[in-house]
């Protein structure tokens, strides 16, 4: 892929705007994460990234830390990327960002919810890969299948369905009752009331 030069004018604007959205505390927190999470994988320890926006992205760029980040997440002998190499090549990069986002749609994450490859190769979007990663840890969190590793209070909690069932009895009991809603006719009368268009007879 060409490297692009930099962005002037309105385009410039958008980067810029993009760009501010982007949170370094977040950063921490999915570093973090990422490094106690893929520790707990068996395989060579994943180092440190260089702090800042542009050190996430290198070090999120090949996509071999982010496919562990996904394996990791699932049973053994159940991981949805099988082969995790580091390339040089910017196409093994790219595909290898494409299994990750994939699996992790598979995992559960909305497809609203997952940013595209170029958001991350190019670093375009370095906010929108952060919003994805919070989303996967929160999910991790909430399926409470013993798979994540680390603090569960650094996502937030996703909310649940609490479904409740009721039996025919209690479901016919409330046909027979009026919703406060829809008002009330107790206590009304027509005492007092005079044809349209008559004066009020005041005795």
């Amino acid at each position: 892929m060409a490297n692009r030069g930099p962005s002037y004018g309105l385009s410039r604007e958008v980067q810029q705007k993009i760009d501010r959205q982007y949170d370094p505390e977040l950063e921490q927190v999915l570093v973090r994460w990422i490094l106690a999470q893929c520790g707990s994988d068996g395989g060579s320890a994943v180092a440190q990234p260089a702090p800042g926006r542009d050190g996430f992205q290198q070090w999120l760029k090949d996509g071999t830390v982010l496919c562990r980040l996904i394996n990791s997440l699932h049973p053994r002998g159940q991981a949805p990327v099988g082969k995790i190499q580091a390339s040089a090549m910017a196409f093994k990069q790219m595909e290898q960002i494409s299994q990750f986002l994939q699996a992790a749609e598979r995992y559960g994450i909305a497809a609203t919810d997952i940013f595209q490859t170029v958001d991350l190769w190019e670093g375009k979007n370095m906010a929108c890969v952060q919003r994805t990663l919070m989303n996967l840890g929160s999910l991790a969190v909430a399926k409470g299948d013993g798979l994540f590793v680390g603090d569960p209070n650094w996502f937030p909690k996703k909310s649940q369905e609490n479904r409740r069932v009721f039996s025919e009895d209690k479901l016919k009991e409330g046909q027979s009752v009026i919703g406060l809603q829809m008002g009330t006719n107790r206590g009304a009368s027509q005492a007092g009331m005079t044809g349209y268009g008559m004066p009020r007879q005041i005795l």
